[in-house]
């Protein structure tokens, strides 16, 4: 990962911290661009293997036609209710489509630990169940911003 956070160095995570929370944390919310320049933002579960953002999208869907077109994109995961709780990482980069599309469960090495870990986190088993509507998007962030907002003096 390059690029280097400047502000709030105070309240940034840890590099451990960083990797704890987008470990339990469940939802994520995707930006991509249109060729318009129309910004889009949805939803998705992912699952962090220390190193990427493994993403599983539909492959009918706006967001997987617009990064068919232009691959830049942010993700945010962030948590907390009272200002003083907030906490979250921001990630951005360019997505890789890996495996097969839509993926209905073809060998693939590279996708042996994210689905495997994909299918605890989610649904409970050792194994990715695939229903032929989602692909598999990879993003190893080109730079990284958190926060914790529970660092604050005061």
């Amino acid at each position: 990962m390059t690029g280097t956070q400047r502000r709030g160095r105070r309240i940034m995570m840890t590099p451990h911290e960083r990797d704890a929370f987008l470990t339990e944390q469940r939802t994520c919310r995707v930006a991509t661009v249109g060729a318009d320049g129309t910004p889009h933002v949805g939803a998705l579960w992912f699952v962090w293997d220390g190193t990427a953002l493994w993403l599983y999208s539909i492959t009918r869907s706006k967001r997987w036609a617009q990064l068919r077109k232009n691959p830049r994109i942010a993700v945010v995961v962030d948590d907390g209710h009272d200002y003083g709780q907030l906490r979250g990482v921001e990630l951005t980069g360019s997505a890789d489509f890996v495996g097969e599309v839509p993926r209905t469960g073809d060998a693939c090495a590279e996708l042996d630990v994210p689905e495997r870990l994909f299918a605890t986190k989610y649904f409970g088993l050792g194994q990715m169940p695939h229903d032929g509507r989602h692909a598999w998007l990879r993003l190893v962030p080109e730079a990284v911003v958190s926060w914790d907002f529970r660092k604050m003096p005061g």
